[in-house]
């Protein structure tokens, strides 16, 4: 359901003012604050900033979360200047040195080790750069889920073959290099997947802290923290039906108990910010072809580009607007199936096809909902050199 604010902006809004970016930040800050409140204390809760990583964002998230968990230099610099006050966990496949050098230099909280390679370069680094305290880091590990554990998730980054994170029999051979080394053990980290619901993220959760306790028993080492990861499902099919944040958190509540002296962390992105925004923008045109109707809107998705990587309808709201002040008739279709696109020259420019609408007719709006994380800045913007899109931050 779109919000009040968003709805009157995107009605005042000129046509030469589209597309924009609408972010409700009211709801922004009600929804984290719901988030945080479902989490048990013993649970730490850090926005993976890759999601929407906008100023205002970081800044409205700050008196919800406990820190950010960023993935390049770049993020770590630009979450430096924005929030300075909170701490940092840095992460990512593939670190440069120039990277690593950075994380040690600015006393970044957390990093998150994926390699042997990786922490022997990290180990290196650290009897270089000077650092006020030592560096502590969690070895990510890629853990075998079982049979059907991902099953109905939107990526899997664990439980089979990846790039992402060491395998588990790896970890002996990390032992004597951390042993050697200024860098300080603090447990582990195993983000696994991403898109399911309460009860499957509960049961990875309780099979990676059940393997961090063993391989810390069996190798006496540490075990201050074990980070579970994000990917709490979003359903873009359908945007009213939330994550249930409370039964996660009760479970989460009773695998702390189980745990004692352990802290766990995640690190959602999608499921904090995603309900927040909306892309809003004008329908250009709308024809027929084959019998099918399509209307044609302003932008696209080198704005937009959720639609197109995840292959599905981007949900939306119809605006309808009464002026048209063209001599001609208005196109327009009423009472049936219509595929939304945009202005690219691509038949992948896309947004939702076939999809039953009441009325659209060229100059009224069309508000896509969920917009508000990885949407613009995951999308390729320069693609035929259309303007950018504005961005409001309301409330």
């Amino acid at each position: 359901m779109i919000t009040e604010q968003v709805a009157a902006l995107a009605g005042e809004l000129t046509d030469d003012q589209l597309p924009a970016y609408l972010h409700d930040m009211t709801d922004l800050a009600a929804h984290a604050g719901t988030v945080r409140a479902a989490l048990p204390d013993r649970v730490e809760l850090y926005y993976a900033v890759k999601a929407n990583p906008a100023p205002e964002i970081l800044r409205a998230l700050a008196p919800h979360v406990t820190g950010y968990e960023v993935a390049s230099a770049g993020e770590l610099t630009h979450v430096r200047d924005t929030v300075p006050e909170l701490p940092l966990a840095f992460g990512g496949p593939g670190k440069t040195e120039a990277e690593l050098r950075l994380a040690l230099e600015t006393g970044v909280h957390r990093i998150h080790v994926e390699s042997e390679s990786e922490l022997r370069l990290l180990a290196a680094l650290a009897e270089q750069v000077p650092v006020r305290r030592p560096p502590e880091v969690l070895l990510r590990v890629n853990l075998p889920t079982g049979s059907g554990a991902l099953d109905g998730a939107a990526l899997t980054m664990g439980g089979r073959p990846t790039p992402f994170g060491l395998d588990p029999e790896r970890l002996a051979g990390c032992l004597p290099l951390l042993a050697g080394s200024r860098l300080r053990l603090r447990g582990f980290h195993a983000h696994l997947a991403s898109g399911l619901e309460a009860p499957a993220q509960l049961a990875l959760a309780e099979r990676i802290v059940t393997w961090a306790r063993t391989a810390a028993d069996r190798y006496g080492l540490p075990l201050d923290e074990v980070n579970i990861g994000g990917g709490m499902n979003v359903d873009y099919g359908r945007p009213e039906r939330r994550f249930d944040w409370a039964g996660y958190g009760a479970g989460l509540a009773a695998l702390a108990d189980r745990h004692p002296g352990t802290v766990l962390r995640i690190e959602p992105g999608r499921a904090l910010t995603g309900y927040c925004g909306w892309y809003v923008t004008e329908v250009l045109d709308v024809r027929h072809s084959a019998g099918e109707a399509f209307a044609v809107l302003r932008g696209g998705t080198h704005h937009l580009r959720t639609p197109a990587a995840k292959q599905h309808d981007h949900p939306f709201t119809v605006l309808l607007r009464n002026d048209w002040a063209r001599p001609w008739p208005r196109p327009g279709v009423h009472g049936e199936p219509v595929t939304l696109t945009g202005q690219l020259c691509t038949p992948k420019d896309v947004f939702a096809r076939r999809v039953p609408v009441g009325r659209v007719r060229a100059g009224d709006r069309v508000a896509f909902a969920v917009a508000g994380a990885y949407a613009w800045n995951i999308s390729h913007h320069t693609f035929l050199m259309h303007p950018a899109p504005a961005f409001y931050f309301l409330g």
